[in-house]
């Protein structure tokens, strides 16, 4: 192993001088670790032994409101948004403004799904490991997941 000097400036303290450091391969730890391990920090174990019941039931709450508060807003105008262009593309296409080739929209939307049956199945694989470990963290920290989903309902109905 090599030493390191690491000394800054200004430090004179000759006991620091020489300290060992560890080379760590960033790839093989990114394999070995889900994505919310960076996220949450180290996974030594589930959140509830770092935070206590009522502050993971409000963080849960708190983060889960918020989700479900934008997903009723960003729902509300999608719904609008989409309804209205239909409700304007049927009014110009009854007045004659728009002809529309409905065996051709028939044709490309059926090669539309098939498209999506086939890249669905090469798929399945990694949606089935990312429920796996969602179904995982979930189990782990019971108390943060019912906080959340609490606050998405309640997000929901705000």
């Amino acid at each position: 192993m090599a030493t390191v000097d690491h000394r800054e400036a200004g430090q004179d303290d000759p006991e620091s001088e020489d300290e060992v450091y560890e080379v760590v391969d960033l790839t093989e730890y990114a394999r070995r670790h889900q994505w919310w391990s960076r996220v949450f920090g180290n996974n030594s174990g589930p959140i509830a032994e770092k935070y206590s019941v009522a502050t993971q039931l409000m963080m849960g709450g708190v983060t889960g409101w918020c989700a479900g508060y934008l997903f009723q807003r960003v729902g509300k105008i999608a719904a609008t948004a989409v309804g209205g262009g239909f409700l304007l593309l049927q009014i110009a296409n009854h007045s004659g403004y728009v002809q529309v080739d409905w065996k051709k929209v028939e044709k490309d939307v059926n090669k539309a799904k098939k498209h999506l049956k086939k890249k669905a199945n090469k798929a399945a694989p990694e949606i089935n490991t990312f429920i796996e470990e969602a179904t995982d963290f979930i189990k782990r920290n019971i108390v943060l997941s019912s906080g959340f989903v609490g606050g998405f309902f309640l997000g929901l109905a705000s």
